[in-house]
């Protein structure tokens, strides 16, 4: 199959399960409410691209370009980013479920997460310095030697981040928050 290339076009309630979209790159473009759950995007392109309300969740994204993309009110439960193309990879996120999503090992300098829902997503080995969780839940994230240096989590909650296994320098915690920092110390503060 030949790959195309589409610029500047806008996709509305389009579920992509039923009618199918083609293999290439999409530049400049929006998808507005689409259904792509468990859809194959593997090798696909996009480039300073807005995902506004859609569902993603669990599609293959193996070798997927994600570059200036913005993924705005969608769904991406289970989606496996480690699998894209890291290569010039930039994300966004704001009011958006994560859920079970995985990041691992990719480095996402500067990512942002607005009113994000992240539970059980795994950071493991990622790169997110200077990076911005505001207001997210982060229950039962994983965050194993996680570069978290100059990250904000001044307005994030439910998460637990072992200071002696990841790197924190500098990352902004509020003085609730900080609990989660002392989780597996199992102490009590009243």
């Amino acid at each position: 199959m030949d790959e195309v290339l589409v610029e500047n076009k806008t996709f509305k309630k389009i579920n992509f399960l039923e009618k199918g979209i083609s293999r290439g790159e999409y530049d400049n473009c929006k998808f507005i409410n689409c259904q792509f759950s468990e859809f194959n995007l593997s090798s696909f392109s996009f480039v300073e691209c807005e995902f506004d309300g859609c569902d993603l969740s669990m599609a293959k994204v193996n070798n997927t370009s994600f570059k200036s993309v913005e993924f705005i009110n969608c769904k991406l439960v289970g989606l496996n980013f480690s699998d894209c193309d890291s290569f010039l990879l930039s994300i966004s996120f704001e009011d958006s479920q994560l859920d079970l999503a995985s990041f691992y090992m990719l480095v996402l300098k500067g990512i942002e997460f607005k009113n994000c829902k992240l539970n059980e997503v795994d950071f493991t080995e990622a790169d997110l310095s200077n990076s911005t969780f505001e207001n997210c839940d982060l229950n039962r994230a994983i965050f194993i030697n996680t570069t978290l240096e100059k990250a904000d989590f001044t307005t994030s909650y439910n998460y637990s981040i072992d200071p002696e296994i990841n790197r924190i320098r500098k990352a902004k915690f509020s003085a609730i928050g900080v609990m989660g920092l002392l989780d597996k110390y199992e102490i009590i503060i009243e």
